[in-house]
């Protein structure tokens, strides 16, 4: 018995040719805003001296963690300045920030309405399985069919391959908070806004945070694979050092990408503790009172 071939393949290929023949005004203007975004994103990087950058780097570290690991970050970036390889840092450093700020963007708000509706979670979670589970290199193919060669196509990938964490971590910080606590706000007349903001937000930032972190880190690998579609950056220095075996070059591309890693991860697993006095801590500080008067 012969099972008919269905020829998904082919179905996928004629849509991908009917965005391009139907819809070639809105990618020009999704590859024009992206490339403004990169653009303005490095060469504010850029603009400064590198031992500028370097010292302001080292200075967010010490604010946001400890001075040993704004030692390691002072460190960890001088060895980038000493390798030539600042510019090609700071251009992967530039597409990794706008990819995971618009996988976030997109991420975050489909996590939360997930959390709150089971019917949005049980379409957007096997989308999330497909996205996760498909190798990396395929998300290169249509990009460069609508966007072509360059530092748009991998950005787009870039996007598309790290936002699935996101919309996970968002549903499932959202998820695990306390539900008496939110029973709580709505009995002191908190409106469905408020109970968000006040919180469900604050009590499920540290897994928010920690699905930032991984769009981050995905962002970061996949920016140096679109070095395969002339992204730029490291990941052209990576796709250089295999074309001309060069092993010298390919350390120490290799070896950039590490320090760039280890700074955003060690950065965004330090921020994500709630401050100040939000609507959590007046609902728990209520009930501390009334529950010795109920006694």
């Amino acid at each position: 018995m012969t099972i008919p071939n269905p020829h998904i393949g082919d179905v996928v290929s004629d849509a991908i040719d009917w965005v391009t023949d139907h819809l070639g005004g809105l990618l020009d203007g999704i590859s024009a805003v992206l490339t403004f975004l990169i653009d303005m994103v490095t060469d504010a990087l850029l603009y400064p001296p590198p031992l500028v950058t370097v010292a302001l780097f080292t200075l967010l570290a010490l604010l946001v963690r400890s001075w040993k690991f704004a030692l390691v970050a002072l460190v960890g970036l001088l060895l980038v300045v000493s390798m030539e390889l600042w510019e090609p840092a700071m251009e992967t450093l530039g597409l990794v920030l706008v990819a995971a700020f618009v996988a976030l963007v997109i991420a975050i708000p489909v996590g939360i309405l997930a959390a709150r509706n089971d019917t949005v979670s049980a379409v957007v979670r096997p989308v999330l399985d497909f996205m996760q589970t498909m190798p990396a290199f395929v998300y290169l193919v249509p990009v460069v069919l609508f966007f072509g060669i360059g530092v748009v196509a991998g950005v787009c990938a870039t996007i598309i391959f790290a936002l699935p964490p996101g919309v996970r971590l968002t549903e499932l910080g959202i998820r695990q908070v306390d539900r008496e606590t939110v029973e709580a706000g709505e009995a002191f007349g908190g409106t469905s806004g408020q109970i968000l903001r006040g919180i469900q937000l604050p009590l499920g930032l540290p897994t928010i945070m920690a699905g930032v972190n991984q769009v981050i880190m995905l962002s970061l690998s996949m920016a140096v694979v679109a070095g395969l579609v002339g992204a730029g950056g490291l990941g052209q220095e990576v796709v250089k050092s295999i074309s001309q075996i060069n092993v010298a070059l390919g350390f120490e591309a290799g070896l950039a990408v590490v320090i760039l890693a280890i700074y955003l991860d060690r950065l965004t697993g330090a921020i994500g503790q709630p401050t100040g006095r939000s609507l959590v801590e007046v609902v728990r500080s209520r009930r501390a009172v009334a529950g010795p008067a109920a006694v």
